[in-house]
């Protein structure tokens, strides 16, 4: 078998099975580019507690899509987290208000005394 003719069967096999590829996938319903589509979330929205520890952000699971981790969600648990944060450092500095004046009042007795 000349060069030619080998390289003409080969090229009817691979069209032929390229045929078959594509007419499978349109008989059950996919398009071609269907594997490339955003994933339908049916996962339930991955939350944090209102009193989230360290240990909460460590166990926390997000669910892969196509580039990795489904953006959505991390941004969703990233967002709650800055919140939560947030007001703990609010509530911090109110404590803190607090604490001073008594602590100079302790420090002003000691000194008078």
């Amino acid at each position: 078998m000349d060069p030619v003719s080998f390289f003409l069967v080969f090229l009817a096999i691979v069209l032929i099975g390229a045929a078959l590829y594509l007419g499978s996938g349109i008989v059950r319903g996919r398009s071609i580019g269907s594997g490339l589509d955003q994933p339908v979330p049916n996962l339930p929205a991955v939350l944090l507690s209102e009193d989230a520890k360290p240990s909460d952000v460590d166990s926390l699971r997000f669910a892969l899509g196509l580039r990795g981790y489904r953006m959505d969600q991390v941004d969703q648990v990233l967002d709650e987290l800055r919140d939560q944060l947030q007001a703990k450092d609010r509530e911090i500095e109110r404590l803190g208000a607090l604490v001073r004046p008594r602590l100079q009042d302790d420090e002003t007795g000691r000194t008078g005394q």
